[in-house]
């Protein structure tokens, strides 16, 4: 859990997660999500990769083409984790 959080303490990967997340079909096209930023290539696909190691996205190369989708179980476990009550303090 901890390597999800901290994937997502950048605010161009918590972007490309909703993007990816939100895209229609449920998966992106690399071109797509690189052009909605003013970053290089390089940069984008860094970022790509922090968020695959974390275990939120996957990939697939189709021909030259890369497509990414947002792992379900991923997301849910971080929303269990976020869902857990507040303990208050006496």
């Amino acid at each position: 859990m901890a390597a999800a959080f901290k994937a997502l303490s950048d605010p161009v990967r918590v972007r490309l997660l909703s993007l990816i997340a939100s895209h229609p079909g449920g998966e992106a096209y690399v071109n797509t999500l690189s052009s909605a930023f003013d970053l290089t290539g390089p940069t984008i696909s860094h970022h790509l990769r922090v968020l695959r190691n974390a275990g939120l996205i996957d990939c697939e190369r189709r021909g030259t083409w890369v497509f990414y989708w947002v792992i379900p179980s991923a997301l849910e476990r971080l929303s269990a984790v976020l869902n857990v009550p507040a303990k208050t303090v006496p």
